[in-house]
C-alpha cells in the first residue's frame, strides 16, 4: 500500500506512544449539570487529552467526529490554520493513532476536510485505519450562493471522510421514516410484501435493476 513520506515521518509515528499520560483534573467551578454524568469538556493540548482518555475509554467509543484545521492559510484567533504541510502531517498522524485506539470494534470516525489537505488525509488515514476500513467520502454543501470573486471555481462543498475501526462490523443507524414519508407508499392491490410505490424504470446498467418488472419496493 502506498504511503506518504515526509522529513519527520518516523518521529511523528512514534510520538503517539511516547506522549506522556496526564491526569485529568476536575475544575468544579466550570462544571454544570449532573455531577455523575460521564460527559467531559477538556481544556488543553488535544494530543495529551486523547492520551489521558485512553485508560478510561480505549476500545469503547462508538462514534468520533473531528474538525481539524484545514490548513487553508486563513487567519483564526484560537489556532494556526497556516501550517507548513509537513507540520500539518506531523500534527495529524499521532492524533489519528490515538483516536483509533479509542474506537470500539464497531465504531466509526468522521473527519471534516476540504480539497486543500483532503487527499493527503485520505492517504494517512488509509495507513492508520487500514484502506479496507474506508467507508465513504461524504460531500456536505457549505454554501448555496456562488462566489463571483472566485479565481477559478466557486467551491460550494467540503468533505467528511468516514472510516470504521473494522468496517465489516459497522453499519449506519437509519432514522425512522416519518409519517409524511410513509404517505408516499401505498398498497392498492393488497400486495403481501407491504406498501410500495412506483419507481424509475430506467437503469444505468442491466445489473442495477434486478427486481420484479413492476418495480415495487416494500419498506
Amino acid at each position: 500500500m502506498p504511503y506518504l513520506s515526509w522529513l519527520t515521518r518516523e518521529e511523528d509515528i512514534r510520538s503517539a506512544s511516547q506522549a506522556a499520560y496526564r491526569l485529568l483534573e476536575e475544575v468544579p467551578e466550570h462544571g454544570a449539570g449532573d455531577p455523575n454524568s460521564e460527559n467531559m469538556l477538556i481544556q488543553g493540548d488535544n494530543l495529551e487529552a486523547l492520551k489521558a482518555l485512553l485508560p478510561y475509554y480505549a476500545g469503547k467509543v462508538k462514534c468520533i467526529y473531528i474538525d481539524p484545521p484545514y490548513n487553508t492559510k486563513s487567519a483564526f484567533e484560537h489556532y494556526d490554520d497556516s501550517l507548513e504541510h509537513t507540520t500539518w502531517l506531523s500534527m495529524m498522524v499521532p492524533r489519528l493513532e490515538l483516536l483509533r485506539e479509542l474506537l470500539a470494534e464497531d465504531g466509526s470516525i468522521w473527519v471534516s476536510i476540504d480539497d486543500n489537505e483532503g487527499h493527503y488525509l485520505k492517504v494517512i488515514m488509509d495507513e492508520v485505519f487500514g484502506r479496507g476500513n474506508f467507508i465513504s467520502s461524504i460531500i456536505w454543501r457549505k454554501n448555496y450562493a456562488p462566489k463571483s470573486s472566485a479565481k477559478h471555481f466557486s467551491e460550494d462543498h467540503d468533505y467528511i471522510l468516514v472510516y470504521g475501526k473494522h468496517s465489516e462490523h459497522w453499519a449506519p443507524n437509519p432514522m425512522p421514516r416519518t409519517e409524511k414519508q410513509n404517505k408516499a407508499y401505498k398498497n392498492p392491490d393488497s400486495d403481501p410484501r407491504g406498501p410500495w410505490r412506483p419507481n424509475n424504470l430506467a437503469a444505468r446498467n442491466f445489473y442495477s435493476c434486478q427486481v420484479p418488472i413492476d418495480h415495487r419496493f416494500s419498506f
